[in-house]
Parts: C-alpha cells; sequence; structure tokens
C-alpha cells in the first residue's frame, strides 16, 4: 500500500501510534467495530456499545444496514457507473468489504484514497488496506474539518481530471453544525470533475425515539459527540447533485439486495449523486 500521507509514520512507528490511542473515553469507531463483530475496540468502547444497545437495541441493526448501504453503492458506481476511483473519508476501522475490497472486485485497476485522523485506524490501515497490483490503495492521515488539505494529499494516487465517487459513510454526523458540514461537503465536491459521484449516508432518529436518547447517553460520555439528522438534512448534502434512483431513502431500501436481512425501515438514510 502506498503510504502518501503529511507526517505519516513508518511501519517502525507503530508502537508510538498506538500509544496516542486513547482508551480512557469510547470511541465511534471502534464502538462500531464492536457492533459489525470486530476486535479492533477496547473495554471502554464495548461497554459504551453496550449501553447504547441497551437503550435502543436496533443499533446493531443500524450499523448493517450503514455498512450494506456502502457495498452496494460502490458496486453501482464501479459496475454501472464505471467509476474507477475513490476518496473515502472517515473510512474507520477496517472491517470486512472494505472499499477497495469492493471497488478493485469488479474492477482490479481501481484507485483508493482512505482518510481518517484516528492513529488505530492509521496503524491497522497500513496492516489491512492492501490493494491489487494492478490498482493503487492508499491513506491519508487528514482531517474531514481540513477539505483542501485532504484534496491535495489525494492528488498524489487520483487523478481529478477523471471522475472519482466521494465517499462520506457515517461521518458527517461528526460535524455538528448543519451548514459547516455542508461546506465541507460542497469544499470536497467542488474539486471533482463532471461525471463524479457522492455516496453518503448517516443517522437519524426518525424511525424509534430511542435512538435519539441513545445517542443523548453517548454524547455525554465525553466521547466525540454524533449528531443524528432529518432525512431532509441529509438530502441537502446532495444539492445540486443528481441524485441516482432511488434518492435519499432508508438505507436498506436503496437498490435492495435480496439476501439482507435488515428491517426495511431503520434509521440511517442515505443515497448517491452523480455531479453534472
Amino acid at each position: 500500500m502506498d503510504s502518501q500521507a503529511t507526517g505519516r509514520p513508518g511501519a517502525d512507528d507503530d508502537v508510538d501510534v498506538q500509544q496516542k490511542v486513547d482508551t480512557s473515553v469510547p470511541h465511534s469507531a471502534r464502538i462500531w467495530n464492536y457492533w459489525l463483530g470486530g476486535k479492533d475496540n477496547f473495554a471502554v468502547d464495548r461497554e459504551a456499545g453496550d449501553q447504547y444497545r441497551q437503550v435502543f437495541p436496533g443499533v446493531v441493526d443500524v450499523a448493517r444496514a450503514s455498512r450494506q448501504f456502502l457495498v452496494r453503492s460502490i458496486m453501482f458506481l464501479a459496475a454501472e457507473a464505471g467509476v474507477r476511483q475513490f476518496l473515502d473519508v472517515g473510512t474507520g476501522l477496517p472491517t470486512a468489504n472494505n472499499t477497495h475490497e469492493v471497488a478493485q472486485g469488479i474492477a482490479p485497476d481501481a484507485r483508493i484514497v482512505y482518510v481518517d485522523s484516528d492513529p488505530l485506524v492509521l496503524v491497522h490501515a497500513r496492516a489491512l488496506l492492501v490493494g491489487t497490483p494492478e490498482g493503487r490503495t492508499a491513506y491519508i492521515d487528514g482531517d474531514l474539518h481540513d477539505p483542501a488539505a485532504v484534496i491535495a494529499e489525494a492528488g498524489r494516487t487520483l487523478d481529478f481530471q477523471q471522475p472519482i465517487g466521494l465517499i462520506l459513510s457515517g461521518v458527517m454526523g461528526h460535524v455538528p453544525d448543519y451548514e459547516t458540514a455542508r461546506s465541507i461537503t460542497r469544499q470536497l465536491l467542488a474539486s471533482l470533475p463532471s461525471g463524479s459521484y457522492l455516496s453518503l449516508n448517516d443517522g437519524t432518529s426518525l424511525i424509534s425515539a430511542e435512538m435519539q436518547q441513545a445517542q443523548d447517553d453517548y454524547n455525554d460520555t465525553g466521547a466525540t459527540p454524533y449528531t443524528l439528522r432529518s432525512p431532509d438534512e441529509i438530502a441537502g448534502f446532495f444539492d445540486g447533485l443528481e441524485l441516482v434512483e432511488p434518492g435519499v431513502v432508508p438505507c436498506p431500501r436503496w437498490r435492495p439486495d435480496d439476501g439482507v436481512d435488515t428491517p426495511a425501515d431503520i434509521d440511517a438514510f442515505g443515497g448517491v449523486g452523480r455531479k453534472n
């Protein structure tokens, strides 16, 4: 895998990076990993995840639905839309069916850039995010709040003259102010050429009031807060884009897979839009 990031440590620095991991407060990426059945989490994350699930048992279905939407949207972009480049911002901890695995499984020459600022994600990215010989897979130790720096670093791997699939999966809720979140999305999209796409999904509290209560309790733990948004607000991220059918809908309803067993109506909404 390419090592392309400002200040990105080498393989010998893993211990130093791991020492920067704060295990005193829960972390959303590690809790998400726990809900999805992963092992890259700590006791504080499992405790927070269990407390969340006690208030809102359906959160595991939300996590799975979000991941399944991500996979289906990438399959659409690679197989039907012909996209060969992907920028996955706020990728989180690697699990099964990561962006490069799905995209390069369809198009081995696909190029993928992952972006995250979590030091634990950085450690696992070096070990796990290895792409095909035909394509390229890189990782940027970057911040969602600095889209200009993300684009500048991504340009070392991606050709910004060709369409790019921008992936924002369950990450914009970490930007509490809605207009700031929209501005970040617009800045990222502004650098992409015509024919590029946005795949975005985020959590809501439309279906179950317990989701909001569980999220409020989690935000009170001292962890980085996450803001649940309305479906209309999630749709607002696609302003100026041509929405792919069926639009912004509960994740299981977006081009559903018959093999998916999550409920059809769930507090995770997503969509895919094309930049003309």
